[in-house]
């Protein structure tokens, strides 16, 4: 008797426990497809969808005034834009026109002087490479404004190495590649801030390259080093790059 009420009594507990999973498994169910229904068909809108909400009928609002993204202050202005740090709105940037019909810049009121990050060789290198990809096509190996498209018939850019640019500031060339200027297009979203300042060291180089007889001068850091660039010194580590077809200096 007492074997067949211990029986009834498990055989009780197994059918409660297995309705208790039971109950538990569908709650979880419930609440899982409740969060997944919520989530996926809440109210929304969709970019540039019409609303009857806002006043103007843009789903799409502007940013709050002031707004930067994180990561995107850009307190530096030297590095980021090459101009000084209060410039003269009203200052006149004085032009010429060129036998080619090019206008060309000279005077510079705004421009910062000098490369506002250290000048190495990895720095001058990495020009390097970028100058190859996006400025060799017109400017040519050296700077000669004699690239492949200008000997198919592009009209030719200034060269750099006449005293006009040898002598202009370092934030003329940044602006240049950030903003255009005459023929040349905006280079801002091929080429990174980083990169920009990059190539105008590699400009440089250049300069010096095709100048043998002169000095150039580099700030890092607000310390200026000065490149010797007599064929008979030992190559500077600021100023050298290794020799090919594709421009490079000594």
């Amino acid at each position: 008797m007492s074997n067949r009420k211990f029986k009834v009594q498990s055989l009780k507990f197994k059918v409660g426990k297995r309705t208790i999973y039971c109950l538990l498994l569908t709650a979880y169910c419930l609440l899982a497809v409740g969060c997944r229904y919520d989530m996926q068909d809440q109210p929304r809108y969709k970019y540039y969808k019409k609303s009857d909400f806002f006043a103007d009928g843009r789903a799409s609002r502007d940013l709050p005034e002031g707004t930067v993204a994180r990561g995107n202050l850009r307190e530096n202005k030297d590095f980021y834009t090459g101009k000084i740090d209060n410039p003269n709105a009203n200052a006149p940037v004085q032009t010429t026109i060129d036998a080619t019909g090019n206008t060309l810049v000279s005077s510079f009121p705004n421009d910062i002087a000098k490369i506002p990050v250290p000048v190495t060789k990895e720095l001058i290198d990495r020009g390097q490479e970028r100058y190859n990809i996006y400025c060799i096509v017109c400017h040519g190996p050296v700077g000669g404004g004699d690239g492949m498209v200008v000997r198919r018939g592009y009209p030719k850019p200034p060269t750099y190495h006449d005293d006009r640019l040898r002598n202009a500031p370092d934030g003329h060339y940044f602006d240049v590649m950030t903003n255009g200027w005459g023929k040349m297009n905006s280079y801002a979203h091929q080429v990174s801030v980083a990169d920009r300042w990059a190539i105008v060291a590699y400009i440089r180089t250049l300069q010096i390259s095709q100048n043998p007889n002169g000095n150039a001068a580099m700030m890092t850091n607000g310390q200026t080093n000065t490149a010797n660039t007599n064929t008979t010194a030992a190559p500077n580590a600021n100023t050298s790059t290794n020799a090919n077809s594709q421009g490079g200096a000594r």
